[in-house]
């Protein structure tokens, strides 16, 4: 009798998992595009430059206090040559993409965004000696495929704003394969950890040429900012825990939808097609390289097991 419930049970606390996942991933779509909106609005009195300081520097005073907790050991590393590169290629990723929102329409930032997973995609094969076959190749393409269609070269003009989005997908794919290298050593507070520590001062490198210190109200905005892209980060962290990337990646679409919205009402831009169109097929081809991903790990695992 027992027995015979199990298979039950274990069915619905997946259907719970798949539910939580997508709706963890739901959250942080909301949370991304806040975070994005104040970006945009607040670049109209400061520069993107100083904003993404502030982002990284009200970072560390949440950072603090999830040590307050866990100890400061979380800090060893043998890996800080490898953090110093990831933080700089970081740095200069979030430079660009916070600069692209005060430029690019706001839908087309979002979608062009969705390309990090294409260039990590082909980093990882190219760098790390990861196997594409076929199929992740096809995937792959028409990514590419999608982003076309959005900019639609000689159709229409590719701004600068546009360019920077693709820069800063290309900088976080190489972040990216660096952050899964080093979590083979490094836990995820130890990378996030030191991720902070130097995009602070790399970022006000930056932010110290256009320097103008931000009234009482901006200051409550920015700090709104840092918490929005603090917590959309770990519901996306929750999201992809909780459900199967397969499952949950595709929902990821759902920020254009609210990034549209804004751009209509918000900023009074255009309704452009094209761009829903070439991110589903970014979306499309990202969803299927994680599912393909995922499966050749839980293959990997299941041989493991076998072998034990």
């Amino acid at each position: 009798m027992t027995a015979g419930r199990k298979p039950q049970v274990d069915a619905a606390a997946g259907r719970r998992a798949v539910v939580a996942g997508i709706a963890w991933m739901m959250l942080s779509t909301v949370l991304f595009v806040a975070m994005h909106t104040m970006v945009r609005l607040l670049a109209a009195d400061i520069h993107p430059f100083e904003i993404a300081f502030f982002r990284n520097f009200l970072g560390l005073f949440l950072l603090a206090a999830m040590f307050q907790g866990t100890g400061w050991g979380a800090l060893k590393t043998a890996q800080l040559g490898m953090h110093l590169v990831r933080g700089a290629v970081n740095s200069l990723a979030m430079i660009a993409f916070f600069l692209s929102l005060s430029l690019a329409p706001f839908a087309s930032v979002a979608a062009l965004g969705f390309t990090a997973p294409l260039f990590a995609a082909i980093g990882a094969a190219l760098f790390l000696g990861e196997r594409m076959r076929v199929r992740r190749w096809a995937a792959t393409l028409a990514g590419f495929c999608g982003v076309l269609v959005i900019v639609r070269p000689g159709l229409a003009a590719i701004g600068f704003g546009e360019v920077l989005v693709l820069a800063s997908a290309a900088l976080w794919s190489v972040a990216l394969l660096l952050i899964k290298a080093m979590s083979r050593t490094d836990s995820p507070l130890t990378i996030t950890a030191y991720m902070n520590l130097l995009l602070t001062p790399a970022t006000l490198a930056f932010a110290a040429f256009v320097w103008t210190w931000p009234t009482p109200a901006q200051f409550l905005w920015l700090a709104a900012l840092a918490c929005a892209g603090t917590l959309a980060q770990t519901a996306l962290n929750h999201a992809l825990r909780r459900g199967e990337i397969a499952v949950v990646m595709p929902f990821e679409f759902v920020r254009l939808i609210w990034a549209s919205a804004i751009g209509v009402y918000l900023f009074a831009e255009p309704l452009d097609v094209w761009v829903g169109v070439g991110a589903a097929i970014i979306v499309a081809s990202t969803s299927y390289i994680a599912y393909r991903e995922a499966r050749a790990k839980g293959q990997v695992e299941a041989k493991a097991t076998a072998a034990d």
